[in-house]
């Protein structure tokens, strides 16, 4: 049975889009078999995966609207080892297409359940607000991973974003939790990082991953080849910090 996450968080610019990819070739580079559903307009996960989004000829749109499924739309990504089902400008337009519709929130879930032994994984890039894009996202999922960089700002996020999990969880899918807090873009050398990061620590506990992502260059650079760092450049520190993130996360699937 393919477990589902999304990575998420309502505040912009945190690194989800890179966990997300990163994270997926994590977890194809240990031997899962994933798929990356990318919920983004802007179709960033898309592109970094190596799948250009001016070419899909069905996207994730077509999979909310019911005429494509899954298996149609999922694209191999040869280079980087796992599926995507793309995302581009169209999808944005899915917004007020779904608002008339039954089972609008559901439309993601009801297209997995088809697909629930041809994945170990399912990864969901939300965007970074909470629509119906992201309510798709969060009733499908099993639990939310959320990246977030040791900062106040970001304290404040992640309680609004804890609430609309508990909303969910109570009102559309009893399943849904949050499984834990990755801290990205680490600077050990700065005294409020670390701060913060015990402070997450010590309220969140184990719901917080071991493994702590670096500021990196490489990962920065590798979305203008249209790659996860952790294929562009396998030794860097973020890649070998992402691909030791998914073996934590293999290793806590049976305790979740």
């Amino acid at each position: 049975m393919a477990k589902i996450f999304c990575v998420a968080n309502q505040k912009g610019g945190v690194g989800k889009t890179t966990s997300a990819v990163n994270l997926a070739a994590g977890l194809a580079k240990v031997g899962q078999r994933v798929l990356l559903v990318d919920l983004d307009p802007q179709g960033n996960a898309t592109m970094g995966s190596g799948v250009d989004k001016r070419q899909l000829e069905l996207s994730v749109y077509d999979v909310l609207l019911e005429s494509a499924s899954i298996q149609e739309a999922a694209i191999f990504s040869e280079k980087c080892g796992y599926h995507v089902v793309g995302a581009n400008r169209e999808l944005a337009g899915a917004e007020v297409e779904l608002v008339d519709l039954e089972r609008r929130d559901q439309r993601l879930k009801l297209a997995l359940e088809v697909t629930d032994n041809d994945f170990d994984f399912v990864l969901i890039d939300c965007p970074p607000s909470l629509s119906m894009l992201t309510l798709n996202g969060l009733c499908a999922a099993h639990g939310v991973i959320v990246p977030m960089q040791c900062e106040y700002f970001a304290l404040e996020g992640l309680t609004d974003l804890v609430n609309t999990i508990k909303q969910v969880h109570a009102n559309l899918n009893p399943d849904l939790k949050i499984i834990g807090l990755l801290r990205v873009m680490f600077d050990p050398r700065i005294t409020l990082q670390q701060q913060v990061s015990e402070q997450l620590k010590s309220h969140f506990g184990d719901k917080v991953f071991d493994t702590v992502i670096p500021r990196n260059v490489r990962l920065a650079e590798a979305p203008s080849y249209g790659l996860p760092g952790v294929v562009f450049d396998p030794s860097a520190k973020g890649s070998q910090a992402f691909i030791e993130f998914a073996r934590e996360l293999v290793e806590r699937i049976p305790t979740l």
